[in-house]
Parts: structure tokens; C-alpha cells; sequence
């Protein structure tokens, strides 16, 4: 029989890379991380964040949609703690704030991206602009129509 490792029997541990995996008598299969310092370069990790706050940096100081989508958003975070929502209606409005936010910042990157390729007028990538930015809008309107069913009930 093979030695114990942290009172598990090591034949029945399978190791794949920086993951170990532990079955159990019940069929359930347990994973045991171990080395996370090599698993994460945190160097890199560092970079990337700091490359992502640059770029959030960047979006609100140039991009006027995102400017008054942030106002709104810290005026919804504002009414949620000031009625007394319960926490499913706290959770959908912060998931909402996230993805109208998240998308208007794939439309900007898609809208300067193809600025970048076609500086010139084109009708082709004016259509493309066009499409990008209703699919913030269709999330914009649903938002709306979410904050209103969650805040309408608690406005006397």
C-alpha cells in the first residue's frame, strides 16, 4: 500500500498537471488543487489588469454613452440600498448594470476597430456601426423595463 498524502491513500489519487483528482466511494469526484503559485502567472495577471483599467480609464474619459451609463448605473446602486429590495432584485440589477456596461464597451471596440480598418465613409461599415449599437440598445430598453418592474412596487 502506498504512503498517505494529507490522509488521503495515494492510489487512488490521478494527477493531470496542477490537478489532482480524487474519487470517493459515493461516485463523486473530488479535485484537489495544489501549486496554484505555478498554476497563475501573476505577473501576467497583473499586467492584464492593469492594461484593463487603462482601457476602462480610456472609455470613460472619450466615450459620452458610457459617461451617462455610468451616472445612471450609480444612480440604480443609489436606490438599491435605498429601498428595501430583497437580494434576487439586488442581483438582477447589478447583473444588468454589468451587461449594458460590458456591452457598450464591445460596441466602442467594435466602433474603433473598424475606424481603424476604414477611416473613410463606408456604407457597409456604417451598417455594421448601426447593428452593434442597437444590440446595446435592446439591452438599454430590457434594463430599463427591469428597473422598472423591480422599483415601481416600492414607490409609493
Amino acid at each position: 500500500m502506498r504512503k498517505q498524502k494529507n490522509g488521503i491513500n495515494k492510489k487512488f489519487l490521478y494527477n493531470w498537471g496542477n490537478i489532482i483528482f480524487c474519487p470517493s466511494f459515493s461516485g463523486k469526484i473530488y479535485i484537489i488543487w495544489y501549486n496554484v503559485r505555478h498554476m497563475i502567472n501573476f505577473k501576467k495577471l497583473n499586467s492584464s489588469i492593469k492594461s484593463a483599467i487603462i482601457g476602462l480609464k480610456a472609455a470613460v474619459k472619450e466615450e459620452q454613452t458610457f459617461k451617462i451609463q455610468i451616472t445612471v448605473a450609480v444612480l440604480v446602486i443609489f436606490f438599491m440600498f435605498y429601498f428595501p429590495l430583497i437580494v434576487l432584485e439586488r442581483v438582477t440589477l447589478v447583473l444588468t448594470i454589468v451587461l449594458v456596461l460590458g456591452l457598450e464597451l464591445i460596441n466602442s471596440q467594435i466602433e474603433r476597430i473598424l475606424d481603424f480598418l476604414e477611416p473613410e465613409f463606408n456604407h457597409k461599415i456604417r451598417r455594421i456601426k448601426d447593428l452593434s449599437a442597437s444590440a446595446v440598445l435592446v439591452v438599454v430598453i430590457g434594463s430599463i423595463f427591469i428597473g422598472l418592474l423591480i422599483f415601481l412596487p416600492y414607490i409609493h
